[in-house]
């Protein structure tokens, strides 16, 4: 790995465990100004204050998002983009190169992919591009890899998110964001047949807290190296304790029965 690559791994996943809690905020291009990101400032200073390792923002909210007070946290620009107005949703494009993020301040970019989607060959094209370009500035890539397409029948299916996990790492990836699959045994066949970090997605809002803690428990428990959580998190009521209870389970190793008592 080249040192800047490794200088800039740093600041995304803590360096003592090996884990991170990454808070993804890319959701205003897709879904609008949607509750818990309408003050981007604001929203950052929330769960970096709870231990977050690092944000996802596209790049145009870096400037809004740059907060020159508070605890730092990592910068990973995303690089796709579609909305929630389009027929064709589930089709990202490149929004965003890797020279720009570099020229933003990024610690890293993140890339995202729906295998099954009709445009998943250019998708796949993108991510192959970015990884190249990766390669060449010393840039982490996280990709967000989803099976969404009319012929997948379930998305969560522990091979079909063993599958979307092994393409981030064939194709160049640094970590790669996949679906938990309900429980430890059945991910940890996500785990083991992939060679990049995995995280997992948040998913869509929970209705209480100790399933949030609970699929993470899971998770770490299956060997994933973290997680990428967003509505979880910064729609929470108190986003601030809830990545302090995540961190707790990513970095510490608590139960989320133990994790559960810092939102107390």
């Amino acid at each position: 790995m080249k040192i800047g690559k490794a200088i800039r791994m740093e600041r995304i996943i803590n360096r003592e465990t090996g884990n991170t809690v990454i808070i993804p905020m890319d959701h205003g291009v897709s879904m609008g100004p949607i509750p818990g990101i309408i003050d981007i400032r604001e929203s950052i200073d929330k769960v970096a204050n709870g231990g977050a390792n690092a944000v996802i923002i596209h790049k145009g909210l870096v400037r809004h998002g740059h907060r020159k007070r508070g605890k730092d946290v990592g910068l990973i620009v995303h690089l796709s983009a579609s909305t929630n107005l389009s027929p064709k949703p589930n089709s990202k494009v490149l929004v965003c190169t890797v020279e720009e993020a570099i020229k933003l301040g990024a610690d890293g970019v993140s890339v995202h992919v729906n295998l099954g989607d009709v445009n998943e060959d250019k998708m796949l094209e993108d991510l192959g591009r970015v990884a190249e370009k990766c390669l060449e500035w010393g840039m982490p890539l996280i990709a967000m890899m989803y099976a969404r397409g009319e012929h997948i029948e379930n998305p969560f299916d522990p091979d079909t998110v063993a599958h979307c996990a092994r393409v981030a790492a064939e194709l160049g990836a640094d970590i790669v964001k996949v679906a938990y699959t309900g429980d430890p045994q059945t991910f940890e066949r996500v785990t083991k047949g992939c060679p990049i970090p995995v995280v997992i997605a948040g998913g869509p809002k929970m209705s209480n807290d100790m399933e949030i803690l609970e699929m993470v428990e899971g998770a770490m428990k299956a060997g994933a190296k973290g997680v990428s959580i967003g509505r979880n998190a910064f729609q929470h009521d108190d986003p601030e304790k809830i990545v302090r209870a995540i961190a707790a389970i990513v970095h510490e190793g608590k139960s989320a029965k133990e994790a559960v008592e810092y939102l107390k």
